[in-house]
């Protein structure tokens, strides 16, 4: 009943207008004003030199999409997203304090892609946008704590196998005794960061390429095996110079690092580009 006595209103017809027709860029302006906890948590966690900066590359890759799409945002978002988001928005909000800090930024950051995706027109995939929000978190050093020493111990044991072929090696945890030589595989060589920058680049280029969700999710376990697999030729490479009595400096450590890197990275862009290639030719 209250209703059509409020359709009848003037006042309240014409503020109903002005929301439906308000411009995209304030929706989500206020969007993003009304996550400044979360904002200035994360900047606070990339600057103290508790976690590295790179989901500021994440970050500036969401606003490149949305600068890319900026004349062909939807007048009319998807209601869906548009809900998740401010529910996402309300959350961070009322759990602010009451749960880690991570966990309340990854609300946060979510319900930033739902709000993005929400004007975005539909032929933007939304797991690459997903994705990209989850990256933008400042998680590299919890992901070490957690994840680091399991990544140590499977990249150890491959390297074993591999080194086995011309050397005498023993695993211990994370660490190789190769001919009698002790060598500790260290956080750097979790792979952690090489994990990070492949599902950035898969995002990336599966935003580019305009590859579809179901694209985009079948070719991530290609993302997974092609890390794996470098980070075990990484640290192959080092193990094997070094056991052999090959002194490498400290800038030969990195572009080993760097080469395998570019390689990953490179074979990830492929697979991503080749797929979206092989679907425009069948159809």
């Amino acid at each position: 009943m209250a209703l059509p006595r409020l359709l009848h209103m003037p006042r309240f017809v014409r503020f109903g207008i002005a929301i439906d027709t308000a411009p995209e860029w304030r929706w989500l302006a206020l969007l993003a004003l009304a996550l400044w906890p979360t904002w200035w948590w994360m900047g606070q966690r990339m600057v103290d030199g508790s976690d590295d900066p790179l989901g500021l590359l994440a970050l500036a890759a969401l606003a490149g999409l949305l600068w890319q799409h900026r004349h062909h945002l939807s007048p009319t978002p998807r209601l869906g997203f548009q809900m998740a988001a401010l529910a996402g928005a309300v959350l961070t909000t009322a759990l602010h304090q009451q749960l880690p800090d991570l966990v309340v930024a990854l609300i946060g950051l979510l319900s930033v892609a739902a709000g993005l995706i929400a004007f975005l027109p539909a032929r933007v995939a939304t797991a690459p946008v997903l994705g990209l929000s989850v990256l933008s978190l400042p998680l590299l050093a919890s992901l070490q704590f957690y994840a680091g020493f399991p990544l140590r111990v499977v990249t150890a044991e491959a390297s074993r196998w591999l080194l086995s072929i011309a050397h005498t090696v023993e695993r211990t945890g994370s660490s190789l005794v190769v001919n009698g030589q002790l060598i500790i595989v260290d956080a750097p060589c979790s792979g952690v960061q090489m994990a990070w920058l492949g599902y950035f680049t898969a995002c990336v280029v599966a935003l580019a390429t305009h590859q579809a969700n179901k694209t985009f999710l079948l070719r991530l376990p290609i993302v997974g095996a092609l890390v794996l697999l470098g980070n075990v030729v990484r640290n192959t490479v080092l193990v094997a110079a070094q056991a052999s009595g090959t002194h490498l400096s400290a800038w030969g450590h990195d572009a080993v690092g760097l080469l395998v890197l570019a390689a990953v990275c490179g074979g990830i862009a492929w697979a991503m580009g080749r797929t979206m290639t092989a679907e425009r030719a069948s159809s």
